[in-house]
């Protein structure tokens, strides 16, 4: 009866002020235990609210109200107040809203992200026809201008998840203007990709040429260390890029050298990001990040406000493993920048170092300072994983790789130790029983380990023995096996080792060779993965499991 007087008397209101736009919400029904909200401003759509609909359902009484001329607005449960007993309030959990639309997660072709048909056509010749969740979530947010950190497992498509949107506004596929595209029209540097390591440089380059074409490979140019710069400076002049990729090191030295101009860059690109913030690229971060995409002219004090920010350039962070130092970094270097997992995409802003989301309102206890994973490193693993330990003698490690090998019948190993020295050692040991084996790192020249890589895809090599130089970014789909001579030293290295193997969907094995002393380093991977790794041995040519 209250609720029916209330109801007459705010329609007498609103008769008698007609002339002005109702705000206010009316709250109606407590003791029904439902919560509405109720005004005469008309329904709210939800492209105006940014959120994904979830309406509360309606009872007969209430239809009966509305026909009386009383509209409701549907409140996503991300917005109800929680009602509780007592005298206690409860807290208001309001999502922050992103001004994007709910990606396609779900989506069955390249076509419906939006990237232009000719872009899809190569993507076909490829061989991709179907997105992975995360190139399905970042594309079309990428492509509203977003700056956005991509968090993946290993293996998931993240290259191409940044790939696409920048082939969909820079070069000769975007909107089907590959006809009219001047090639010999000077073009300005529109997009730069920094990676930590020569490899993963090289093998972006690989997969924008594919994407390109023949006829346009010269529109992508590397940077790499290891290389003869002053070619690298001459192949800039001649063939004027549009993309550039590289390291941190050649990048800044060029371009204090004068001969990069990107301050009118678009597309600023950190692959890797985690090992991008380590101490021995700071100063040539610094340099990219003060140069790339920011125009001559600006002020410092001016250039970090937002509006110049996202006037400048669209930062693209990229890895498997997201520390909060990462967070940092991108609240930092980005305008309103978005979190993109599989399946999700948020703010940064609502994420907190243990990972939870921030209630608008209410302190957080956690140290920001802390260098904790924002999302479990499990997360981080492809899922198709088996993973398992043996123990052994430091001496026998070596014969143990190759029990390993012949059991589990694996054409392509990659052998993982801590340290350089012990390479040429192993190699020698594995090629003397017969087994095909080379070792990559970082002070072997850039030829050589061109050569080893495309020996190892091509299947001449069937043990490639490296150090953490291999465990980033290296895309080896060819990959069933990954030992651990060398344990990794946390979970995130572990995290890194284990994805060169089961990416995009395929199945692989993780064994790591320990000592007795070192199990319980494997146990505390065990744990903080949340992960089962089986204790096992090999005998008589097969992986016996043991149980614990």
């Amino acid at each position: 009866m209250p609720a029916l007087v209330l109801t007459r008397a705010l329609l007498l209101i609103g008769d008698s002020l007609a002339f002005r736009k109702v705000t206010q919400f009316t709250r109606i029904a407590p003791s029904q235990g439902n919560v509405r909200f109720l005004s005469s401003s008309g329904s709210l759509t939800l492209a105006s609210l940014g959120l994904k609909s979830e309406v509360k359902t309606v009872s007969a009484n209430e239809k009966n109200k509305l026909q009386q001329g009383i509209s409701t607005i549907e409140v996503p449960k991300s917005r109800e107040k929680k009602r509780v007993s007592g005298n206690k309030q409860g807290l208001v959990k309001e999502k922050n809203p992103v001004d994007i639309m709910t990606a396609p997660f779900a989506a069955k072709s390249f076509s419906e992200l939006g990237i232009p048909p000719l872009l899809v056509e190569r993507l076909e010749k490829e061989g991709f026809t179907i997105p992975t969740d995360v190139q399905a979530a970042a594309v079309p947010t990428v492509l509203k201008n977003h700056d956005v950190v991509i968090q993946s497992y290993t293996g998931s498509g993240k290259t191409l998840a940044y790939l696409l949107p920048i082939l969909s506004r820079v070069g000769p596929l975007k909107e089907e203007l590959s006809d009219g595209y001047e090639t010999g029209k000077k073009i300005d540097i529109e997009a730069v990709i920094v990676a930590p390591s020569r490899e993963l440089g090289m093998q972006i380059v690989r997969e924008v040429e594919k994407l390109l074409g023949p006829a346009n490979k010269k529109l992508v140019q590397q940077l790499v260390g290891g290389a003869n710069r002053s070619r690298q400076e001459d192949a800039l002049r001649k063939n004027k890029p549009a993309i550039v990729v590289g390291t941190p090191g050649r990048i800044a030295e060029i371009s204090a050298a004068g001969k990069l101009p990107t301050h009118g860059c678009r597309f600023l690109v950190l692959d890797e990001i985690d090992q991008l913030l380590a101490f021995t690229f700071r100063e040539d971060m610094k340099r990219i990040l003060d140069h790339v995409g920011r125009r001559p002219g600006a002020r410092g004090g001016e250039s970090n406000s937002p509006l110049v920010k996202r006037a400048a350039r669209q930062t693209i962070m990229v890895s498997a493993t997201v520390p909060f130092s990462v967070i940092r970094a991108a609240r930092s270097w980005g305008c309103d920048p978005l979190l993109i997992q599989a399946n999700k995409v948020v703010p940064i802003e609502s994420v907190t170092p243990a990972g939870s989301v921030n209630i608008p309102g209410t302190p957080s206890t956690t140290d920001s300072s802390s260098n904790v994973q924002p999302m479990p490193d499990v997360q981080s693993l492809p899922p198709n994983l088996q993973h398992y330990y043996t123990i052994t003698r430091i001496q026998h490690k070596v014969d143990m790789l190759r029990r390993c090998v012949h059991a589990l019948d694996a054409k392509c190993v990659i052998a993982f130790m801590n340290h350089t020295k012990q390479l040429k050692d192993a190699v020698f040991k594995l090629e003397a029983r017969g087994m095909n084996a080379a070792e990559l790192h970082g002070d072997l020249s850039k030829l050589v380990r061109s050569t080893i890589l495309k020996k190892f895809r091509n299947g001449e090599i069937r043990v490639l023995l490296t150090n953490e130089l291999s465990a980033r970014g290296l895309d080896l789909p060819e990959c069933d096996l990954v030992v651990n001579l060398g344990l990794p030293t946390d979970s995130v290295h572990y995290a890194h080792r284990a994805g060169r193997t089961g990416r995009l969907g395929r199945k692989g094995t993780v064994v790591t060779i320990c000592e007795e002393s070192e199990v319980f380093v494997v146990k505390k991977l065990q744990k903080q993965l949340s992960l089962s790794i089986q204790a096992c041995e090999f005998s008589e040519g097969n992986l016996v499991i043991i149980e614990d």
